[in-house]
């Protein structure tokens, strides 16, 4: 038996992060992974997919150069220069995750699945491990939904599109979040005529719904099939040949949909099949592991971290969850998870960025609610770079306390920010209105949206009260 201070499980961000801060601190870590270092996110997700996005944005830049001046041919796509780079990029991102330097810093790296035999023993492949601390941080896997012949069809997921040798001439995309809209105005951008599925009524549902019809309108201005409120009932057809994808409107009107490849992006389901979880008393909720406030699972010294524990599925929270549950489980004093201050992201064009409540969930859980927003068409930033789609959205209660806010712009990821760091150190509207921003820059969209608080406490009571001193010093 082979005994540790902690044992995390799973390779991705969470275990790497509580692997490495726990020999950082002194700890004997040990870190257990089925198959390589470095998770979704590296390998099948995050990374492939923004390098793709990459060269996308390229394509794409180059068919409006005469909107900026400039005469040039449309691209030439080269679909295997195109998917070798994406898997250099990822090589490159890969190099801090190498199995050598986690060695190095100290942390037991042993490959293989692991099961749990008690609450603080392992069997990986019979080799038996021991800790009084476990973090499961297995992370998750493509949700499939049953629809008749899909599986003997055959389908890519976010596991399997980024293996392709060569980009389809035809995808359906089956789901409108955030990872099927970005890949499908990405395969758009190179080339491919994308036709997207969604059930519901609009798509990215969990965002601001003006936020979504921005983006839906934008996709089908560059030539995406973007059909909501569609079912798919069946399909039919199988690998190497053409599949036939049978839908029905919201009316139950039928249509067959002819496709090459068929990408199934209809969510991810926690990944804990196999660990032996239930039978030493880990309870589970909607595959989940069940944690409390601290991430620690129901039975005493393990935790769970990442997408595996049931909360939003990001890369950067599972980096959160990490650094907590290591705190929670070497000190004596526990600090609870709060997801009031994580941000969100879309990584179409225009990015699609979200923290805390829309306006739609603050109106909901407040009533009444101040909303300030301010439409990058006005922003000179956004102006000269021909890149005036989107807008800035902050939702406030009293004194300009940020519940939440929207962001839809070219970099929407950056430019959330300072929203994200007011909101994280409870800091208003006021505050970010102070700061002196860089001109121009798009983050001076979430400024003149904080100068819209003075203006509409000027044109009240305070501003009658302000003008009114104004005139008798003057």
């Amino acid at each position: 038996m082979e005994r540790f201070d902690i044992i995390a499980i799973g390779g991705g961000t969470a275990g790497l992060v509580t692997a490495a801060g726990a020999a950082n601190l002194g700890l004997r870590a040990a870190l257990v992974e089925r198959e390589v270092l470095g998770g979704d996110c590296l390998w099948t997700g995050c990374v492939p997919s923004k390098a793709l996005i990459a060269s996308g944005r390229a394509a794409h830049t180059i068919d409006r150069a005469a909107a900026l001046g400039l005469r040039v041919k449309a691209p030439a796509i080269d679909a295997g220069a195109v998917l070798e780079r994406m898997r250099q990029a990822r090589a490159a991102a890969a190099r801090p995750d190498d199995t050598e330097r986690f060695r190095k810093m100290g942390v037991e790296v042993v490959f293989g699945a692991a099961r749990f035999a008690a609450r603080d023993r392992i069997d990986v492949a019979g080799r038996w491990l021991e800790a009084p601390r476990m973090v499961v941080a297995t992370g998750a896997r493509p949700a499939v939904p049953p629809i008749p012949g899909l599986e003997d069809a055959g389908y890519l997921t976010h596991l399997t599109v980024f293996d392709l040798e060569t980009l389809p001439r035809r995808l359906v995309v089956i789901g409108g979040g955030p990872v099927g809209l970005e890949l499908a105005q990405t395969y758009q951008r190179l080339g491919t005529a994308v036709t997207v599925l969604e059930t519901l009524p609009r798509v990215l549902p969990h965002e601001d719904p003006e936020a979504a019809d921005v983006l839906a309108n934008t996709l089908r201005a560059e030539g995406v099939d973007l059909r909501t409120g569609r079912a798919v009932e069946r399909v039919e057809g199988g690998p190497g040949s053409a599949r036939r994808i049978h839908t029905k409107d919201g009316d139950g009107n039928p249509e067959v949909i002819e496709t090459d490849e068929v990408l199934v992006a209809t969510g991810r389901k926690p990944h804990t099949a196999g660990l032996n979880l239930e039978a030493i008393g880990v309870r589970l909720e909607g595959g989940a592991v069940l944690v409390d406030g601290a991430l620690r699972a129901s039975v005493p010294g393990i935790w769970a971290a990442g997408d595996v524990a049931g909360g939003p599925q990001f890369t950067h929270v599972a980096d959160y969850h990490a650094k907590l549950v290591l705190r929670n489980a070497v000190f004596p004093f526990s600090r609870r998870v709060d997801y009031s201050a994580v941000p969100a992201v879309t990584y179409t064009d225009p990015e699609v960025a979200r923290i805390g409540l829309t306006e739609e969930q603050a109106r909901a859980r407040h009533g009444a609610v101040h909303v300030y927003r301010y439409d990058l068409a006005d922003l000179d930033r956004a102006i000269v770079d021909a890149a005036t789609t989107g807008f800035v959205k902050v939702v406030t209660r009293g004194g300009g306390r940020i519940l939440g806010a929207t962001v839809v712009a070219r970099g929407g990821g950056e430019t959330i920010v300072p929203l994200a760091l007011a909101m994280r150190h409870k800091l208003g509207l006021p505050a970010l209105s102070q700061l002196v921003y860089p001109y121009p820059t798009m983050a001076e969209g979430v400024k003149r949206a904080a100068d819209a608080y003075y203006r509409r406490k000027l044109a009240g009571g305070a501003g009658r009260w302000l003008r009114r001193v104004v005139s008798w010093l003057t």
